[in-house]
Parts: structure tokens; sequence; C-alpha cells
């Protein structure tokens, strides 16, 4: 999340493209002679920064299955992940460079870029939050153009762009099918101004009604249209969302579960309903220690299932898994070099390489880290989920 940014050029954590991530243990490389002045080792930290090294946060370690090549000057954000005539493929948001980065999904390898700075459809303005559906879409949500852009796949199409008339400041997304077409709720992370430090100010409870935004987007006449369904957002104490970005859905239950990522506040998860009422119910109080940010959600077949959502500390996110039905906390993991996470992804789908799934995370703003399922299963003794 901007609000707590850290200089993207990050020097470099991990071997570019190995298949396995380095040792841990390893000391501090150099900065690149070409990185900014203001670069800084991997082990190097702001005061302010929230560190899991120094917090007694109760967790498993899961190695990381590949950390992407690193670059530093892209500033990856949010990762997604579709089905390519059987191959699973990957994206993420570069916010520096106004692009999307094409991965290999199970080697990590980089393929290419979409994109570039811009306002006509294709071009992109700080991408932040990006969902796939059906193997065949690709929402992306631009801070800086004030709108979601909407792509085909494989080939990255523009298909339509929507809600510039109306957001002001977008972070995040959730997609879900509607009828023949889709529903498309987006956060709106909109401020009254900055203080005198150069701070954002939170607009008063009562201006927190529009949070997130509900398009409804439909084909006809072999033309892609969006419709602005609405605003939501809770303007009660215990249920506004001061500072939004993430938020996920889980259809069969009536949830959406959105992070508040005001640490004054208290940064946690928010059970709101898929009408956007808030039902009183917090997740993760106990567990949060830094900063709530990206959710997830892998689904059983039985309709039993985790929770996925991570907790952004900056030098290794911690990942707390809650019951899907109950919302119950059942475990926590980390990753051996993940750290300062700003969004994930689920996959649920196996194949070779992932045949029970794989959960995708951004990595110090450097790049991308796959986590086998089975490999977090075991570690938190999950019952087996069958799809």
């Amino acid at each position: 999340m901007d609000f707590r940014f850290l200089a993207p050029a990050l020097a470099l954590l991990l071997a570019a493209c190995s298949a396995d991530p380095p040792d841990p243990a390893a000391t501090s490389v150099a900065a690149p002679a070409d990185a900014p002045a203001d670069a800084r080792e991997p082990d190097e930290y702001e005061a302010d920064d929230v560190l899991l090294r120094d917090h007694d946060v109760a967790h498993v370690v899961v190695k990381e299955a590949f950390v992407t090549p690193s670059t530093p000057e892209e500033n990856i954000d949010s990762p997604a992940s579709w089905l390519q005539d059987g191959k699973r493929m990957l994206v993420a948001s570069a916010k520096a460079t106004d692009q999307l980065v094409v991965y290999d999904g199970d080697t990590g390898q980089r393929l290419r870029t979409v994109g570039g700075t811009g306002t006509a459809l294709g071009q992109l303005q700080r991408p932040n939050g990006v969902a796939t559906i059906d193997d065949r879409y690709l929402f992306v949500v631009e801070r800086d153009n004030r709108r979601v852009q909407m792509f085909q796949l494989p080939d990255f199409t523009p298909l339509l762009a929507f809600g510039a008339d109306a957001l002001q400041q977008p972070y995040g997304l959730w997609v879900q099918p509607k009828g023949e077409g889709y529903e498309v709720l987006v956060s709106d992370a909109y401020m009254a101004g900055e203080d005198a430090q150069g701070e954002d100010i939170v607009p008063p409870l009562a201006q927190l009604d529009r949070r997130f935004r509900r398009y409804e987007v439909a084909q006809a006449g072999g033309q892609w249209t969006a419709r602005d369904a609405g605003a939501f957002g809770d303007t009660g104490a215990a249920g506004a969302i001061r500072v939004p970005e993430s938020l996920f859905g889980d259809a069969a239950n009536n949830r959406l579960l959105v992070a508040e990522e005001d640490v004054p506040t208290g940064t946690l998860l928010r059970e709101y309903d898929l009408q956007g009422r808030y039902l009183g119910r917090d997740v993760g109080k106990g567990q949060y220690v830094a900063q709530a940010e990206g959710i997830a959600l892998m689904r059983c077949a039985d309709g039993s299932g985790w929770w996925v959502a991570s907790d952004q500390f900056a030098d290794r996110t911690v990942f707390h898994l809650f019951d899907r039905r109950s919302l119950a906390h059942v475990g926590s993991f980390a990753g051996e070099v993940t750290g300062l996470t700003d969004g994930v992804w689920l996959d649920e789908r196996g194949d070779e390489r992932f045949p029970q799934g794989v959960f995708y995370a951004s990595h110090l703003d450097l790049g991308v880290a796959a986590f086998d399922w089975r490999e977090i299963a075991a570690a938190l003794e999950l019952r087996e989920c069958r799809r």
C-alpha cells in the first residue's frame, strides 16, 4: 500500500533466476552500481518499519517454491494467474513502469511485459490490483487513471475501461460471475487532503460510505459495457474502513472480507456481506501485528477451506490462515525470504508442478514468490482439501 511505501529500489535479495530461494541467513549484498542513491541493502530497514524479527508471532516456515527475477525499478505489487492451453501463467502489476509483467506460473521465468504509460485503452498509469476470471479475462485497477481496465487473455487485448467518472483513488478489486457477465467490486482510498507533515487525512466517518464501488460488466452486440451499480461502506466507528485496499468475496457464504490497513485504528479484516453491510465481526484480532494486506481463499469441494491473508512485516511477511466457515484462526506461516507483501493470489487448480494448487505473494516490491499448497498444508497440518 502506498501509504507506507518503501523505495522500490531495494537491493537484490534473491538470486535472479534460481528456482530455489537463496539461503535466508546469507549476508547482505552490495547494491548494483546503477542503483538510485536511496537504495538499501536487503537487511537495512527504516526506523519505523515493523519487522517480524522484533515480534513474537507464532508461525511455521514454508520454503518458497520459487521467487521471480528481481526487478527493483518496476515496483511489483499484485499477482494473478490463469491457465493457457493447460499451462499456468502468472501476471503482476508493475506500478513504477505502468506495465504488467507476465511470468511462467510454474517456474517464475519472466516472459514479457504489457502496457506502458498513458490514458488510452491498453495503456496504464500506476496499475495496482489485478484479478483474472474464467481464464479469459483480466481486470486491472489503475490508481492514477482512476479506472479499471478489462483485458482479454491470453493476448491482453484491451476491451473496456470504466470507473473514471466516480473513482478517486482506486486500489483493490474482486470479481465474480454475474449472469452472462461479471460483478466487479473496487476499493477507493479517497482521502481528505494532507496534513502539515504530508500525511493523508482520513475523511470523517460519515464520508466513508463510498469506500467500495460496484460495477456490472456485460457484453451486448459484441461490445463490453460497465454499469455503475452504486457504492457502499460502513460509517460506524466499528465497521468503517479508514484505509482500504484488498478485498475478497466468498459467494457460497455471502461473505466479503475487506482489509483495514489503518494501523492506529487497528489493522485486521472486517466481515461484510456481498450486499455491502458490515456484519459486526472482525477477523485477525490478536493475530495481525504489522498491516493487513492481501486476501485469498482456498475452497474445497465440501464447502470447507481457508482464507489466507498477509500481515505485511518489512522483513518477512506472515500469512494468517482462517477457517472458511467459522473464520477462526487455524495457523500462520512465513516464507524463508518473502517480505513486504502487498497483493496475493491463490490458484486452487492442480498441475504437474503444483498438484494441489499454488499461492502467490508479492515480495519486497521486487517480484513474486510462489508457495506449493502441499507444503503449506503439511506445515500447518491441514486436512485434505478435495477440489
